[in-house]
C-alpha cells in the first residue's frame, strides 16, 4: 500500500476539495478553479486515461488547464502548451515573524475588485505567472502605489489544507531594487501565519535570483515539481489564450 500524498504534493486538489471549494468545481477524480479565477485544475492522483477524459468533460473543448503535483503525459487529442520544472519552497521559519516595518514613504494597500485591471496590467508587464481577471478573489493581495500607479503587488493563490501559496509577486522594472517585492512577500506571509496557516510558494527553476531571495528570507526547498499547461481536445467557441507561464514566483 502506498503512502498517502502530502497535501503539498498535490496542492490544487487539496485546495479545491477543501478551503477553496467555492472557487471551483469538483467532478469525481478531477477539479478546476473557475476559469475567470485561475487556469489551474487538478487530479486526485496520478492520472490514468479515464481521468483525462473526466477533466476534458469538466473544462470543455479547447480549454487551457494547468496541472501540478499529480500530472502526467496527456493522451492523444490534448495539446501540451507548456511543460516546465519548478521548485516548491516552504516558509515554516516565517511563522511567528512580525509583519515588516514599512520604509519611510512606502504605504502598502489592500487590493481588490477596484484594482483588478491594474493588477492584470502589471502581471502582463512583469510575467510572474498565471493570473486571471478574478484571481484577486483568492485573497491576500496587497500592493504599493506611487502617483496612483500600481508598481508592486503580491498575494495568494492555492490554499492546500494548512498552507497558503504566495503568488503574483510583481514589481515594475523602474521600481525594482527597492525591496518592494520582499516587503510584500513578508506582508502576505505574515497574514497567512496570522490565520494559522504556513506560507509556501513556487518558482521556476531558472529564476535563480528570486529563489536566492526567497531562501535568504527563510524559505526552504521542499521539492522539485512540474507545471504542465494543456489544451483539451476540440475547438472552443471562444479561443482561450495560454496563461502567462512559467510560474516565475
Amino acid at each position: 500500500m502506498t503512502d498517502p500524498l502530502h497535501v503539498l504534493d498535490n496542492p490544487a486538489w487539496s485546495a479545491l476539495t477543501g478551503p477553496q471549494r467555492t472557487h471551483g468545481e469538483v467532478a469525481g477524480p478531477v477539479a478546476r478553479y473557475h476559469p475567470e479565477v485561475s487556469a489551474f485544475g487538478a487530479f486526485a492522483d496520478v492520472p490514468a486515461p479515464p481521468d483525462w477524459a473526466a477533466l476534458a468533460a469538466l473544462v470543455g473543448p479547447g480549454a487551457v488547464v494547468i496541472t501540478t503535483g499529480c500530472t502526467g503525459t496527456p493522451p492523444e487529442g490534448w495539446e501540451v502548451e507548456y511543460d516546465g520544472e519548478a521548485v516548491q519552497l516552504t516558509g515554516e521559519r516565517l511563522v511567528g515573524a512580525p509583519a515588516p516595518a514599512l520604509p519611510a514613504g512606502v504605504e502598502v494597500v489592500t487590493l481588490g475588485a477596484a484594482d483588478a485591471t491594474d493588477m492584470v496590467e502589471l502581471v502582463a508587464l512583469t510575467r510572474p505567472g498565471p493570473f486571471a481577471p478574478r484571481t484577486w478573489e483568492l485573497g491576500g493581495y496587497v500592493g504599493v502605489r506611487r502617483d496612483g500607479r500600481l508598481v508592486a503587488m503580491a498575494g495568494e493563490r492555492m490554499r492546500p489544507v494548512g498552507w497558503a501559496e504566495i503568488s503574483a509577486v510583481a514589481t515594475r522594472p523602474d521600481h525594482r531594487r527597492q525591496g518592494l517585492g520582499e516587503l510584500l512577500v513578508r506582508q502576505v506571509a505574515a497574514g497567512i501565519a496570522a490565520r494559522g496557516e504556513v506560507p509556501m510558494l513556487h518558482a521556476s527553476t531558472d529564476n535563480t535570483t528570486a529563489i536566492r531571495l526567497y531562501e535568504a528570507m527563510g524559505f526552504t526547498l521542499r521539492r522539485h515539481t512540474r507545471f504542465v499547461a494543456t489544451r483539451s481536445p476540440g475547438t472552443a467557441e471562444v479561443d482561450q489564450p495560454v496563461p502567462t507561464l512559467p510560474p516565475r514566483g
